[in-house]
């Protein structure tokens, strides 16, 4: 029961709440639906209920496939689109071979996902995902250093490595991966996301101007993308830059940010530069956006237990908490003026 229960939080994690929200919402809704139309004895009936049953799943894939990030989203899609795609036929044109349909839905899944698998996800990288898990940080880089050995000109490698590295406190081995990056990129989004990693390493370790001159060369690289404009902005936050700041938090938030999470941080940092220039409407507006974010807090409280998140604490606890007293009614916008309140 515990592993299921910490599976369903993971997922809700990954999806966000808003998503997730919405995912329920439609589980619910075609239940109900499809209970109603149970009791209406028509010949129509079974094929609206096999209707609905497939536009959940089509709206689920989207939902799912859509939270994910590059090279997974296209990989998940060219798996899952093909199957709900001939589901819907069959549903459609050809319900006399709905049984074979389905059939040959799950035998697709099951051959794209060995396919696709096997092809994106070398052995080496599930070796470390599954030694990280379990905090053995020291056996997940030796499988990545052997991959990195076989196959040394591709940059995302150094990316995942990084990242290791990173979680196991060796951040000057990480930044020499990220920096060795920024020189295999082949594109400026890989670039662009070597120098947030660098921008990244030199905030956990005070680094802050350094931090800052990275992030905006990822900004530069990659001018259309929140993660960018986000971690510039933290950057910003913390050497007290409030007009840069408030331009880049800005940016950020007028390309989506997608989680509530991370929208939540950003309205944070945005009422400090606010009350740093004692612009005191802007504050108070800044202020009831951040209280809209109440899921994003319960999610990073939750992703601030895990035992991978202790870079995360060391970095981002002390704001988070802010923002929970500033939701609270226990912390005035005032009182951000002068600095970062633990």
């Amino acid at each position: 029961m515990k592993t299921i229960v910490h599976y369903y939080q993971q997922f809700r994690i990954f999806l966000g709440p808003e998503r997730f929200l919405v995912l329920v919402a439609l589980f619910i809704g075609t239940g109900l639906f499809s209970t109603a139309l149970a009791t209406i004895q028509t010949e129509w009936a079974g094929t609206a209920q096999t209707l609905v049953t497939l536009l959940f799943l089509a709206v689920a894939v989207i939902l799912i496939v859509g939270r994910m990030e590059g090279d997974a989203r296209y990989r998940w899609g060219a798996i899952l689109a093909p199957a709900v795609g001939l589901l819907l036929l069959a549903a459609l044109f050809l319900p006399q071979y709905g049984l074979a349909a389905a059939g040959g839905a799950v035998g697709w899944i099951a051959a794209g996902a060995m396919i696709f698998g096997k092809s994106r996800a070398p052995m080496q990288y599930r070796q470390a995902v599954k030694a990280m898990r379990k905090n053995d940080y020291d056996a997940a880089v030796k499988a990545m250093d052997s991959l990195i050995k076989a196959e040394p000109q591709e940059p995302n490698h150094y990316r995942f490595r990084a990242e290791l590295l990173r979680l196991w406190g060796k951040t000057d081995r990480a930044r020499r991966d990220y920096q060795q990056m920024t020189t295999l990129a082949q594109d400026d989004a890989t670039r662009a996301v070597a120098f947030n990693g660098l921008a990244e390493i030199d905030l956990q370790t005070g680094k802050y101007e350094a931090a800052r001159e990275a992030a905006q060369k990822a900004c530069d690289l990659a001018p259309g993308e929140w993660v960018a404009a986000y971690n510039l902005g933290l950057i910003q936050d913390r050497v007290s830059d409030a007009p840069g700041a408030i331009d880049s938090l800005n940016r950020a938030l007028a390309a989506k940010i997608p989680d509530s999470r991370h929208r939540l941080l950003v309205y944070l940092y945005l009422l400090r530069a606010h009350s740093r220039r004692q612009d005191s409407a802007a504050a108070t507006h800044t202020l009831a956006l951040l209280r809209k974010e109440r899921a994003g807090l319960r999610e990073w409280q939750s992703i601030l237990h895990s035992d991978q998140a202790q870079v995360l604490r060391d970095v981002l606890a002390a704001d988070i908490d802010t923002a929970r007293r500033l939701m609270d009614g226990e912390l005035a916008p005032a009182a951000l003026a002068d600095g970062r309140p633990a």
